[in-house]
């Protein structure tokens, strides 16, 4: 059994925290650059050339790179021979305290929902947790937005809805949120599971690199065919046209009841922001 204290871990979803709102990660600069470099029309290419020097800025300066520095989403794998020493949740809630704190990142929680009072200090933070084996406690920091996280949508469909139902839903889902959230948009989706479980599948697949696909053929060959039919959509960076809607659409799945379909569609704007340390 192996001890972890819960001060080191305050101490990394701190630095997570910061990390993950100034600095994008390297997937998703490749991706934008690499569209920029296939985009014809040019007021897309406008945008995304000012897309790619504000995350330099934030880069050189250590700012944030959006002003919405978002809900504290932190997704904790915990080795089964792991023990806290501490309270796990307070040491997470803490650490996200300190890290928008000393950050400066904007604080964007309201306690009661219909009240509407401002937190103070972006907590309590989305905390989800996954117990695996091993002796080390993996977190991963993804802030999340309002402006794409609006654009969420979930469908119980008919298991005779079949793959085509599934497609002609996720793509309503992004058509709809049209500019939005940001575009281009990772566009996370779960299929299958309950209806809980679809959700929690789509915000992980955004955690997953751009440009690594689903394990198995059928669905990285549903991903790559929903990007293309969604960049045909025309809504373009920041709903200007053009054919860089998405930058990539990332599918989780999970087993299912028999007389259940469910599919959740959790887009991401082109920020998509996610830092992970291993303790």
């Amino acid at each position: 059994m192996r001890e972890i204290q819960a001060s080191d871990i305050t101490a990394a979803v701190r630095r997570l925290c910061i990390e993950a709102n100034d600095h994008l990660t390297k997937d998703v600069k490749d991706c934008i650059e690499h569209c920029r470099a296939q985009e014809p029309w040019a007021p897309a290419q406008e945008i995304l050339d000012r897309i790619i020097e504000n995350y330099n800025i934030a880069d050189k300066n250590n700012v944030p790179v959006c002003q919405d520095t978002g809900l504290a989403c932190v997704f904790l794998e915990i080795g089964q021979d792991v023990h806290i020493a501490g309270n796990l949740e307070d040491a997470v809630n803490e650490g996200v305290r300190r890290g928008y704190t000393d950050g400066f990142l904007r604080k964007s929680v309201v306690g009661d929902p219909l009240e509407r009072k401002n937190t103070g200090d972006n907590t309590p933070a989305m905390i989800y947790y996954d117990i695996v084996p091993g002796d080390k406690l993996k977190i991963t920091i993804a802030p999340k937005g309002a402006g794409s996280e609006n654009m969420s949508r979930i469908a119980m469909l008919k298991p005779a809805d079949g793959v085509e139902g599934v497609k002609d839903f996720i793509i309503k889902a992004v058509e709809e949120a049209g500019p939005n959230p940001c575009p281009p948009i990772v566009v996370g989706v779960g299929i299958g599971g309950t209806f809980d479980k679809a959700a929690l599948l789509a915000k992980k697949a955004l955690l997953r690199p751009l440009g690594e696909h689903n394990a198995d053929a059928v669905y990285a060959d549903l991903e790559k065919e929903l990007l293309d039919k969604i960049n045909a959509l025309g809504i373009g960076p920041q709903g200007f046209g053009g054919k860089t809607t998405a930058l990539a659409v990332n599918i989780e799945k999970f087993s299912a009841h028999i007389a259940s379909l469910p599919v959740a569609v959790n887009i991401n704007c082109h920020v998509a922001r996610h830092q992970t340390e291993v303790l």
